[in-house]
């Protein structure tokens, strides 16, 4: 039998959020990631349906958000939501697609974002 003095105990302090609905650890504040650090795929793919479907509708595919939606087969709602990261700001987008530091503001907060200014975009989202 083990003496309970010689018992270990390692504590590691962590952060649990749901992102995207599933629930993700989070790293500490002053935790520098690898130079291999990927960004998070579902917002990478969720700014290319965005920029994706802009395209479309300028290019006159589509006349309505509505007419889009039915054309690709998914609800009105999602389209217009997810539509809105087509107008991010521009270091917004630079940071999320090129950045190497993990991203603080989930995808359903950063459809939100869009409406702001782009000033107020790059200080609340990064």
């Amino acid at each position: 039998m083990t003496n309970p003095d010689d018992t270990i105990r390692i504590m590691i302090p962590i952060t649990l959020r749901k992102r995207n609905g599933r629930p993700k650890i989070m790293p500490p504040a002053d935790y520098c990631p690898s130079v291999d650090r990927i960004q998070d795929p579902h917002i990478l793919r969720a700014i290319g349906r965005a920029w994706s479907w802009r395209r479309r509708m300028e290019a006159g595919e589509f006349a309505t958000i509505q007419e889009l939606a039915e054309g690709i087969d998914v609800a009105e709602r999602y389209v217009s939501r997810l539509l809105r990261l087509a107008y991010l700001a521009p270091e917004v987008l630079k940071r999320l697609t090129c950045g190497r530091e993990p991203s603080a503001v989930s995808l359903y907060n950063l459809c939100f974002l869009a409406g702001e200014s782009w000033g107020e975009q790059v200080e609340l989202a990064l």
